[in-house]
């Protein structure tokens, strides 16, 4: 199954490429799109995973990655189904939308192996391969800001990068004679590693990978990229890109753990995770593009998920929660935001009004992703955002619970005054009568994947079947 999701890809490019067909590139990436949750669903159904880390190759689907796997196949598909109503009005040529597909199924292998890593170091070079592949995609539409924004990224994520892979330089010396980066024997020896040079290499690995998850103060490309890629592209970005990087970190947060040294490492995922808050509380009040007030709020979403993590406890399961909601309600989000922008041809949050009156159903969209990613019941991160606080209060930890609970409400009145304001306010647009018959040339595909996401992540906030209980729990073992 493993060498299926890794292979597909490569073999989907080939055809597109031999035969320059212009259905090929939506059937690939369905077809793929399909094939992935195919695999994640025998994985999960059958059981046919090891557990963590019981695997001398280098990729395995075990307890430890298996949820990260379903979600990015979720949001894979759903964003596959946006993409084939998506591309219908770019007025592109059949060239550069080959292209695109190409790098699209790069994009979500890089992932994927990142995902399926069992060694430290296939992890980075999976990493590193997600920027190269999606740097082109953020630069789809060759604007002058696109060029700009791909660059910062290439640029950011590539400093990034070496930060991670000096990191590992100095883990090797922390391993001494073991020479081997498996995680198995990684987390195995741990208790035989150099501290110093331990919590040295976490330091830089956590700042490396943390500029590919969008933490703070390593964030500044996130902004950027997401407001000019295109709406699936931004969706693929904060839904599973973040995840990918996030899943790196928690394997290597395991290491500290087994090491004993993992009060250092908290008390620097503490300080990242509340920055990331701050930055987001900073921005987003005056933020006048809809596509970077999303950008911050993944910002926002990372700092709670590393904060989660960082607290232990119940908290670590309300960090993977939070990441299922996350994932979910963020890839609606930006799904809808590309509705808005095929409608009013903008990113202005000032230049869109009345999309109640213009399209209420890309309306009632945009208000339910910013009930469920704010947090209101029954949304599921309400759930998990709790539990964080809760978790907080019992560790006596008062005046973070007070910062984290502010910081939360500024975000929260941030962003519910753009999109009310996006919603409800009158249009007194002349072009109304044109808005509403571009809003008609919008299909059924561009509103399906969000309806269900959003269907997903209240119901779970609601009810959480016992065999995804499970998958949380397998996923923070140890933690």
């Amino acid at each position: 199954m493993i060498n299926l999701v890794l292979l597909f890809p490569l073999v989907a490019c080939l055809i597109i490429y031999i035969f320059k067909k212009d259905f090929l590139n939506t059937c690939m990436l369905n077809l793929y799109a399909i094939l992935h949750l195919i695999v994640s669903i025998f994985a999960i159904l059958g059981k046919d995973f090891l557990p963590a880390w019981q695997s001398c190759s280098f990729f395995a689907i075990n307890q430890r990655n298996v949820l990260f796997l379903a979600i990015m196949s979720v949001v894979f598909l759903a964003v596959a189904i946006y993409n084939s109503g998506y591309l219908k009005g770019e007025s592109e040529t059949s060239q550069k939308l080959r292209h695109y597909t190409y790098m699209s199924l790069f994009f979500v292998l890089s992932m994927t192996g990142a995902i399926l890593s069992t060694n430290l170091g296939v992890s980075w070079v999976f990493i590193e391969g997600t920027t190269l592949a999606s740097a082109y995609l953020i630069y789809f539409h060759k604007t002058k800001h696109s060029i700009e924004a791909a660059w910062k990224y290439v640029f950011i994520c590539s400093i990034g990068i070496a930060l991670a892979f000096v990191g590992i330089i100095l883990l090797t010396f922390a391993t001494g004679s073991l020479n081997s980066l498996y995680f198995e024997d990684l987390y195995s020896n741990a208790k035989l590693f150099d501290p110093f040079w331990l919590k040295l290499s976490f330091v830089f690995i956590l700042f490396g990978i943390g500029t590919k998850m969008g933490l703070a103060p390593v964030h500044f490309w996130l902004p950027d990229a997401h407001a000019e890629a295109p709406s699936p592209i931004s969706a693929l970005l904060s839904a599973t890109l973040l995840n990918s990087a996030f899943l790196m970190i928690l394997n290597v947060f395991g290491i500290m753990i087994n090491a004993n040294c993992d009060t250092y490492a908290r008390i620097m995922m503490l300080a990242m995770g509340f920055l990331s808050l701050f930055i987001t509380a900073v921005f987003v009040y005056h933020i006048n593009n809809y596509k970077r007030m999303l950008a911050y709020s993944s910002i926002e979403n990372m700092g709670i998920l590393i904060i989660g993590l960082a607290l232990g406890g119940v908290a670590t399961i309300a960090s993977i929660i939070h990441l299922i909601g996350h994932s979910l309600i963020k890839a609606s989000f930006f799904l809808t935001s590309g509705n808005i922008l095929k409608i009013y041809s903008t990113r202005k949050i000032k230049s869109v009004s009345g999309l109640l009156c213009i399209d209420n159903k890309t309306a009632w969209l945009w208000i339910a992703s910013l009930i469920g990613i704010v947090a209101l019941p029954p949304s599921i991160l309400f759930i998990s955002e709790f539990m964080i606080i809760k978790e907080i209060i019992i560790q006596n930890k008062l005046i973070l619970a007070i910062l984290f609970f502010f910081l939360l409400t500024i975000v929260l009145y941030g962003l519910a005054k753009a999109i009310i304001r996006m919603s409800f306010s009158t249009s007194l647009d002349i072009k109304e009568s044109e808005l509403r018959e571009v809003a008609k040339k919008i299909e059924w595909p561009m509103f399906m994947p969000q309806i269900v996401m959003l269907l997903f992540a209240f119901i779970l906030g609601v009810y959480m079947p016992e065999w995804l209980t499970i998958l949380i729990k397998n996923t923070v073992l140890g933690f």
